[in-house]
């Protein structure tokens, strides 16, 4: 799936009301934020939009609130770190399409910002009603513009995400014009080799991505849980490892197309296997076609981190989605470690998929030397499954 969207920069944007749905979804305790990143992410369109004299209305959701006002939820920490991030005070509506939003969004001035209250605060956000949708876009009334920069929610089909689209002219921000333009470089024409690495927990989340990365890449490395299924499927004994029985016929034919196509499909040739899934478990390695009873492979071995790294550093291209092991473990995390430091290392155009890897490249300090780490776990996945997108499909072509 290739798109060629209009971003913020094909439009006319100046006295202009601006709807923009970001991504605010960040983590909160005790009603402090975390973790800014997502806000840092929505910087670069939201002052573009100032600079060039727009009147800003924006939104998010956060958590799940569940359709209902529950205030454990509100964006009330975001608007205040908006403020002194942007250096201007960024006003909270106390609503979401009522009196209060409107008289703050009609009150605009040029090159003003504000923020309306959590959009799943209304339960007609995520059934993508029209009534709601209609009322976002009246916000940014007659002559408004619709601007979506949240990828991490393009692969919902919500009211704030694609149903404003009916309503209003629908252009990109920065954030999402990076994400299609890199991600869709790497799949429709990557420097090669072109290396996918996929972990985690299932080979059922990831069979799409499978088959459709079989198609483009030269070598698919296998980690993280989702081994297990493939092994058991080879006949070896996987212990008490995770593995999807109902899976096995198809982890057989996901080799077998690979080997048709003449793409190398690597599996680990050693493990890290412990007796329980707990962190201080009792642990050691062995070779991957006889993890014994009783014991459950919990990260990739030595000899296979060498081999996985040795095939990351010729690549000319990378994505990975998915942990080799349960990385949030110190015993548990030097297949995730060795394979993050190899792709550092690599030279290569390297794609983080959002979510656990993402996590894990932050964690381990090796953020700074990939070429991308997409915000968006599930929307990245879909995007690397060639699904379209429903909060990208909806914006305007370029001519």
């Amino acid at each position: 799936m290739t798109y060629n969207k209009k971003s913020v920069e094909d439009v006319s944007v100046a006295g202009r009301k601006v709807l923009v749905r970001c991504d605010f979804n960040v983590p909160l305790k005790d009603g402090v934020i975390t973790d800014e990143n997502r806000i840092t992410g929505a910087l670069p369109t939201i002052e573009y939009l100032r600079k060039n004299g727009a009147k800003i209305i924006l939104c998010s959701h956060l958590g799940r609130p569940k359709g209902e006002f529950n205030m454990k939820y509100s964006l009330a920490p975001v608007a205040k770190r908006l403020s002194e991030r942007l250096g201007t005070e960024v006003p909270l509506a106390a609503d979401v399409i009522g009196p209060d939003a409107q008289a703050k969004a009609a009150a605009l001035k040029d090159g003003d910002v504000m923020l309306i209250e959590n959009v799943r605060f209304h339960s007609e956000e995520e059934k993508n009603d029209p009534a709601f949708a209609k009322a976002l876009a009246d916000l940014a009334g007659e002559g408004g513009l619709f601007v979506n920069d949240a990828f991490g929610t393009a692969h919902r089909a919500h009211a704030s995400t694609a149903g404003v689209a009916d309503y209003l002219p629908a252009v990109c921000g920065y954030l999402i014009q990076k994400e299609i333009s890199i991600m869709g470089k790497a799949l429709e024409d990557p420097a090669r080799p072109f290396v996918a690495i996929l972990g985690g927990a299932k080979v059922s989340d990831k069979i799409g991505v499978i088959n459709n990365l079989i198609e483009k890449v030269d070598t698919l490395i296998i980690g993280g849980a989702m081994a297990y299924t493939f092994f058991r499927a080879l006949g070896n004994t996987t212990g008490s490892s995770l593995c999807e029985e109902d899976k096995l016929d198809m982890a057989l034919d996901l080799m077998a197309k690979a080997r048709a196509k003449g793409v190398s499909f690597l599996l680990p040739v050693d493990n890290v296997i412990g007796r329980e899934y707990k962190e201080d478990t009792t642990f050691m390695r062995i070779y991957s076609d006889s993890i014994p009873d009783g014991w459950m492979g919990l990260d990739i071995g030595e000899k296979t981190q060498e081999l996985y790294a040795k095939t990351i550093i010729g690549a000319g291209t990378v994505v990975w989605n998915g942990p080799m092991g349960v990385s949030e473990w110190e015993n548990f995390a030097s297949g995730t470690r060795a394979v993050a430091k190899a792709v550092a290392e690599s030279g290569a155009v390297s794609i983080i998929g959002g979510g656990d890897s993402a996590a894990a490249v932050e964690q381990l300090g090796f953020a700074d030397k990939m070429t991308h780490i997409s915000t968006g776990g599930g929307a990245s996945l879909e995007f690397l499954e060639g699904l379209e997108l429903p909060g990208i499909a909806c914006l305007e072509d370029k001519e």
